[in-house]
């Protein structure tokens, strides 16, 4: 493990809020303290940018942030720095198969979520999450082209790690295949991972791999456990996530993100050289 962090990067659902969706007056002020000592500080998550918006102004992030778990890498405002669409034909297999599973597909092109029936389970707990509503569409066809994102999504949590297995095998190389969470397998680009993101996030930091510290809960994240200087699985994480971890936290409703700012990253801190964007 490093000696020193220079910067933080944080997944979002699972980790740097609560199961209810809202950042707790310590995730806050952990924040606020890694901004005070110069330590960069950012998110990277599975939600659309959009779905980042209610976290910018409470952080203060001032930072570039990644959505689409990479496949999008946008400015502090939101304006796109870089993205990563879904090749065609991935897209149209990767429905294909969750229709054949009984999985739910929904599309993420541009700034529209695109749904088939706005009224399935798990779309009410997504739009909570993101805050904003999704389009209704008769056929994903002509938004596969622009699409950054495609969710399978099921409370049956065994069809979603099967359906995992068969992509996963199935694309290879030529896609990321991932559970965000229990209920929802993610499909991005090659590139669109939290390990290829990282290394995006750190050149625009001015930092080096092996000066972040990153948190997470999920097996999305591994990709960038496996890259950084110091990695956190949060207490409510799986225990493969745990193993892979050099520590873990409490859980996310139990302040385990301020538990390891605190016990973790800010023993470790190198401020000498403020990163780019960490601005009191």
């Amino acid at each position: 493990m490093p000696s020193r962090i220079r910067a933080v990067v944080s997944d979002v659902d699972g980790t740097l809020v609560t199961s209810d969706k809202t950042l707790t007056t310590s995730t806050e002020a952990a924040v606020a303290e890694l901004r005070a000592r110069g330590i960069g500080f950012t998110i990277i998550s599975s939600r659309p940018p959009r779905g980042l918006g209610m976290l910018l102004a409470p952080l203060r992030l001032t930072t570039p942030v990644a959505a689409f778990n990479g496949g999008i890498i946008a400015a502090p405002d939101l304006s796109i720095i870089a993205e990563h669409h879904i090749p065609g034909r991935v897209a149209r297999r990767a429905i294909a198969q969750m229709e054949r599973d009984g999985i739910a597909s929904w599309v993420f092109a541009g700034a529209d979520w695109l749904v088939k029936d706005d009224h399935a389970p798990l779309v009410e707990r997504e739009r909570h999450t993101v805050q904003f509503a999704p389009k209704r569409v008769d056929d994903f066809t002509p938004y596969l082209a622009s699409a950054a994102k495609i969710v399978g999504a099921s409370t049956d949590h065994r069809r979603v790690a099967c359906c995992e297995a068969k992509l996963g095998i199935a694309f290879a190389t030529a896609a990321t295949v991932a559970r965000s969470q229990a209920y929802y397998l993610d499909i991005t680009h090659p590139l669109a991972n939290k390990g290829a993101a990282l290394a995006v996030l750190a050149e625009l930091m001015g930092v080096t791999m092996n000066e972040i510290a990153v948190l997470g809960d999920g097996s999305n994240d591994l990709a960038m456990f496996g890259v950084a200087g110091l990695s956190i699985a949060m207490g409510n994480a799986d225990d493969e996530v745990k193993a892979k971890a050099d520590l873990v936290t409490d859980a996310n409703d139990k302040e385990g993100f301020a538990q390891a700012i605190e016990q973790f990253v800010l023993p470790r801190a190198e401020a000498a050289r403020p990163v780019h964007g960490a601005r009191p």
